[in-house]
């Protein structure tokens, strides 16, 4: 069965300007969705409605393909059906066949999960015409009435009745909508037929409209993510790791002599673990805003090229991997403090440690359970190459890489 998912992200936020890119836990409101949808196993195909060329550069990072809307569905009065319809016809065209089941995800619902877009898409393939996300709900409900309140769904003055004696009602939460695309296309609204409600948990139910909303879900993340935040990317995913130096590979701290010159602690297993990441391919850099012999000097050792003294490392992340034909979104980039902040958004990958101040942590897509100076680069290997990767890094011919423990 054929199953499209439409993100509709239009350009034009009043409340958070540039809303469908900002960052939460690192990432791109957008290309949060499309991670979801990807990741969701009734969805065959992920496409993202829009008018903005930040959005859809995002999107297209994110694995989605990229329906360019005309300006006159992308106006403040414009509705999201005629977004999705556009986005249904264009795709069905490109494929040469409509699907079956349409889902529209919202980039606005920054916890949508997997499991609920496949959820809805179940709920219409077991029989529903369509079907939405939703949290039960059991509460009392007042609406204005002059100068006063009124009760909706209970009769307030014939005394109170137990919350447990309500009629269970649902409410709406905005992340996914799933429709049999024919009939959609036919009536032109979300809702008709048989509806069917998803149920999903009420921590997931907040949107971003506003910029305390996107606050608020700055905050919730690293909870709702789960323990270690979004999944990690394998090898196949990166081609490249940059590491800040203070509080990334020490724990950021410096012993300073009367001469004014500078001692550091190191991870001696930080500089075995490079060399396996050598070995396995990867472009490897310390990219440090300090201008330091002790920079360069521990890069030198690890046989890693370095850029210190960087006052801006947004632009020289970017400047360096032009320079290496590698893609942005293919690098981790792992920092721990605010002047990390512009790297992370230039790298697909970014990373904070487990240390990190919580400015950088909320900026950052992964977090480390290392802190730094503690196993950082250790950890990257683990999580990239798998934790044997050891038993194989004895058993590879030597390449010029870290050779022994003692050397490192």
């Amino acid at each position: 069965m054929y199953v499209l998912a439409v993100v509709p992200a239009r350009g034009g936020s009043k409340g958070v300007p540039g809303k469908n890119v900002a960052l939460v836990a690192g990432q791109p409101l957008v290309a949060r969705a499309v991670a979801a949808a990807r990741a969701a196993s009734r969805v065959t195909e992920v496409a993202v409605s829009t008018d903005d060329p930040l959005i859809a550069q995002a999107a297209r990072a994110a694995g989605a393909q990229v329906v360019d809307r005309p300006a006159e569905l992308a106006t403040d009065a414009s509705a999201s059906e005629d977004a999705l319809r556009h986005a249904i016809l264009e795709r069905a065209a490109a494929r040469g066949e409509t699907p079956e089941v349409t889902v529209m995800i919202q980039a606005t619902s920054p916890f949508v999960t997997s499991a609920e877009i496949d959820g809805v898409v179940e709920a219409v393939a077991g029989g529903a015409d369509c079907a939405f996300t939703a949290v039960p709900f059991h509460g009392f409900v007042w609406r204005e009435d002059g100068p006063g309140v009124v009760g909706v769904d209970h009769d307030h003055l014939a005394g109170r009745r137990r919350r447990q004696e309500l009629a269970p009602r649902h409410l709406e939460t905005g992340a996914a909508y799933a429709v049999r695309t024919e009939q959609f296309l036919a009536v032109g609204n979300r809702f008709f037929g048989t509806v069917a409600a998803v149920a999903t948990p009420p921590e997931r139910l907040l949107e971003v409209d506003d910029a305390d909303q996107l606050a608020w879900a700055r905050r919730l993340a690293p909870l709702l993510d789960g323990p270690d935040g979004a999944p990690w990317p394998t090898r196949t995913d990166v081609d490249a790791v940059v590491f800040d130096f203070d509080g990334v590979l020490t724990p950021n701290t410096a012993l300073v002599a009367a001469d004014g010159a500078e001692c550091v602690v190191v991870n001696r297993s930080d500089g075995l673990a490079l060399g396996a990441l050598r070995r396995a391919g990867l472009a490897l850099a310390i990219l440090s805003g300090e201008e330091n012999d002790v920079v360069r000097a521990r890069a030198a050792k690890l046989r890693l090229e370095c850029l210190a003294g960087v006052a801006d490392k947004a632009a020289a992340l970017t400047a360096w991997c032009r320079g290496r034909g590698i893609a942005p979104e293919r690098v981790m980039f792992v920092g721990n403090d605010v002047n990390d902040l512009p790297a992370f958004r230039v790298a697909g990958w970014p990373v904070a440690v487990a240390s990190a101040w919580p400015e950088a942590a909320q900026g950052a897509r992964l977090r480390t359970r290392a802190a730094g100076g503690e196993g950082v680069a250790r950890e990257i290997a683990d999580r990239l190459l798998g934790e044997s990767w050891w038993a194989r890094w004895r058993a590879a011919p030597d390449d010029g890489g870290a050779q022994d423990p003692q050397d490192l």
